[in-house]
């Protein structure tokens, strides 16, 4: 049987207490604990000179010993001549982020320097299939205005894809064949051309799928040493240009000649591209 217990056994009998009995629990002698007295000044004068002190002997070390590794990627040094020409590109242009990105690429630590491979070097179909890829990929993509457009391209400068790789001939085809795929009719033009406005309407009456794709040559800040670009790999003196399959047509009024009797459209069908297939398909729409 569990014992009870009662409201006294839990509580003491507080009518005895009086005001002179002592505390029930006894005051702690606060002079037993010693009380840190306040640093002098002069002591923390000392200690902040010493940190400071030290901040500097280490910046020092960093600045002038250690000197880091680290360097960022200096647009400056794409092309130093450009400071002093305000009519070039500026330096955050698409084309200085390639040359940048170029210039500062790792070496390929596991090639023996001495046996390297040479870079494919390209004739003028290739290259001219190279530079419509370029151009078609990214409107941001321009022709580097330091380059001599009478000599032969930098192959990298153009080309996404490692130029001495053991399988660079390869992609150079692949790259061949894919950009007049996709651009089987291509025109190079004048904005305000008439000639350039008669070979567009001509292109539009076909109704052509994929549609032509055009470049307006006047309208691109490397549109100098692009045009002479396309005159060396085209051998024309003129604009508009016009590609299917990557093969020149001709001039102008070999063009138009071409248009009327039928032949310019055998060559854009055997290119890969669909007469009156845009009509067909907006009609279906309809």
């Amino acid at each position: 049987m569990s014992h009870r217990r009662t409201f006294s056994a839990r509580f003491p009998d507080m009518h005895h207490v009086t005001l002179d009995s002592p505390p029930l629990t006894p005051i702690p002698n606060i002079a037993a604990f010693p009380i840190s007295s306040r640093k002098h000044r002069a002591y923390w004068y000392r200690t902040t000179f010493l940190a400071l002190f030290v901040l500097i002997v280490v910046s020092l070390y960093v600045v002038f010993v250690s000197q880091p590794a680290l360097r960022p990627i200096s647009f400056l040094d794409v092309d130093k001549a450009r400071a002093d020409d305000g009519t070039r590109p500026s330096r955050w242009t698409p084309e200085a982020f390639r040359l940048a990105a170029l210039r500062h690429r790792k070496p390929n630590t596991t090639t023996n320097p001495a046996s390297a491979r040479p870079q494919i070097a390209l004739n003028q179909t290739q290259e001219l299939a190279a530079v419509s890829s370029f151009i078609a990929s990214l409107p941001q993509n321009v022709i580097p205005s330091t380059i001599d457009p009478s000599q032969p391209l930098d192959p990298q400068l153009v080309l996404d894809f490692d130029t001495r790789g053991p399988h660079a001939e390869e992609e150079l085809q692949a790259v061949m064949d894919d950009v007049w795929a996709r651009n089987p009719v291509m025109l190079y033009s004048k904005t305000h051309s008439p000639v350039s406005r008669e070979i567009k309407q001509i292109l539009d009456s076909l109704y052509l799928r994929p549609a032509p794709t055009i470049v307006e040559v006047d309208h691109r800040p490397d549109e100098s040493v692009l045009t002479r670009l396309l005159f060396r790999l085209t051998s024309t003196d003129e604009l508009p240009i016009l590609l299917v399959g990557g093969r020149t047509v001709g001039p102008p009024k070999e063009i138009k000649f071409l248009a009327t009797k039928g032949e310019l459209q055998k060559a854009i069908t055997e290119a890969g591209a669909v007469i009156d297939g845009a009509r067909k398909k907006k009609a279906k729409k309809l």
